[in-house]
């Protein structure tokens, strides 16, 4: 194979062939065998190869693999796990094979990845055997579309991202002191008094259950999972102006369209905070499948850390008693008997690490978001003109060099569940700002949490991501050029 590979994250097993390339053609088919749960990914794989070739390209159930054949097939002679895949081209034809539908996915990604175009103006996949598994089960992207709101459209965009790069938790803040951005059953104040503002008086917006039943979809057609957040028990200035009954007064709180955290703030002795707390998770955990529910927990700095602990542990019960686990910002390892399997999201870097230790040792999963390097709305240098930098400044290779097992002293690296890149929007309100601020250090955390250490290298990534660049340029997408990389003029 003459051409180099440029898959991002770097696969476990690459071993190029001098076999024959696979060339897309008029006669180019997706076989399948006779199986429901194959036919999204079925239906996926040919629109990808029908838009990059500029042909329909057919589905069929199983028949021989014959020349120009795509074969997609659930295997069980692949390592244990189950976003393990395979992807095999030559001769002519291509085998993608995985023990399940999420590896199929990853499959399909990595042979997008491969495609290249010919002298002749058509597209080809070199010859080449490649085996690969992730590193970590979690690896996420937390979009903040409380500050600013995201388009449904929009997050389309960034949730087929962030299948590019084998990501598979998308973790939505959908809540905070500006807005409420999911419309629940049992509180329709919130989005109807709620949402209507960005920061700034900028224009807002909500999700719809029917918004919110598309999102899962188009995640889930991606091998993504979506992780909920409603932040409590401080970031609720949304709900207090919603609900008046949730203020010592009674009396609905002003709209806050500002930038300040820490001021807002839930009330243990007010009974009308515990009913809230059951509607509303209630609510989140009935309309979202899946395993896990965050709850916030950050940032609550005019509360006294008994009531913080009884509002975490109520808000907890509120989610396992709906059978999911919980997920928190670090301040909840703090509180003593989370429930079994919690996630606590690490972020803060400047702390004493021992209370998540200790967390780890009681049973808890950590979840690696540190800011310093994977808080994607940090300015990527001085005079970058969007984003912030409270946290320094985070450029490609400080997003990419770092060890997940080693950033947090003293915890067991088997505590550790994944890493989580984190976007937040206070001063990004468009599509633009967000595909800036996401590429291509997105591309780099993926690889941190899916590659082991000893298949990741800066400068091959760097190698690597100068063809995706000429893909981000294909697609109209908008990314920073950073002279830490090499890229086409």
């Amino acid at each position: 194979m003459s051409d180099p590979i440029t898959v991002v994250p770097a696969p476990l097993v690459v071993r190029p062939s001098a076999r024959r390339p696979y060339v897309i053609t008029g006669s180019t088919t997706v076989v399948v065998d006779a199986d429901e749960q194959l036919v999204p990914v079925a239906v996926l794989t040919a629109d990808l190869l029908g838009r990059v070739s500029g042909r329909a390209v057919e589905i069929r159930h199983a028949g021989p693999d014959a020349p120009g054949v795509v074969r997609m097939r659930l295997v069980t002679d692949l390592p244990p796990g189950p976003e393990t895949y395979r992807v095999v081209v030559g001769d002519g034809r291509v085998r993608l094979e995985a023990r399940t539908t999420d590896g199929l996915v990853h499959a399909v990604v990595t042979l997008r990845q491969l495609l290249r175009e010919r002298p002749d103006g058509g597209v080809e996949v070199g010859a080449v055997h490649i085996e690969d598994a992730p590193r970590y089960p979690w690896r996420g992207l937390s979009l903040d579309v409380a500050r600013h709101f995201v388009s449904v459209a929009d997050l389309k965009v960034v949730m087929g991202l962030m299948g590019h790069y084998k990501l598979n938790v998308l973790h939505l803040h959908l809540t905070d002191d500006q807005a409420w951005r999911l419309d629940m059953p049992s509180r329709p104040e919130l989005v109807r008094r709620s949402s209507a503002h960005s920061v700034g008086g900028d224009p807002g917006g909500h999700y719809s259950a029917a918004d919110w039943d598309e999102i899962l979809a188009y995640a889930r057609a991606r091998a993504i999972r979506v992780v909920p957040e409603i932040d409590v028990p401080g970031h609720v200035n949304a709900a207090l102006h919603a609900y008046g009954e949730l203020n010592p007064d009674g009396q609905p709180a002003a709209e806050y369209l500002g930038t300040d955290v820490g001021f807002s703030r839930l009330h243990d002795d007010l009974p009308a905070t515990h009913e809230f707390l059951v509607d509303v998770f209630g609510d989140l955990a009935e309309m979202t499948p899946g395993s896990h529910v965050h709850i916030g927990g950050d940032e609550v700095l005019t509360m006294e850390p008994d009531e913080y602990a009884r509002l975490v542990r109520a808000a907890s019960a509120a989610v396992t008693a709906h059978g999911k686990r919980v997920v928190g910002w670090q301040e909840v390892a703090h509180v003593p008997d989370l429930p079994a399997g919690t996630v606590v999201q690490y972020w803060d870097t400047r702390g004493d690490a021992e209370p998540f230790v200790a967390a780890a040792r009681a049973g808890a999963r950590i979840l690696l978001s540190p800011a310093p390097r994977v808080y994607l709305d940090m300015r990527y240098g001085p005079g970058f003109p969007l984003g912030q930098e409270w946290a320094g400044f985070v450029e490609l290779r400080d997003a990419y060099e770092w060890e997940p097992a080693e950033l947090v002293e003293g915890l067991p690296p088997e505590a550790v569940v994944g890493v989580e890149a984190a976007l937040w929007t206070e001063t990004l309100r468009t599509l633009d700002d967000l595909t800036t601020m996401l590429l291509p250090r997105l591309a780099a955390v993926a690889e941190v949490a899916w590659s082991a250490p000893e298949h990741r290298d800066h400068d091959d990534l760097v190698r690597r991501l100068r063809a995706h660049g000429r893909h981000w340029d294909r697609t109209g997408l908008a990314w920073h050029r950073t002279p830490q990389g090499t890229w086409d003029d």
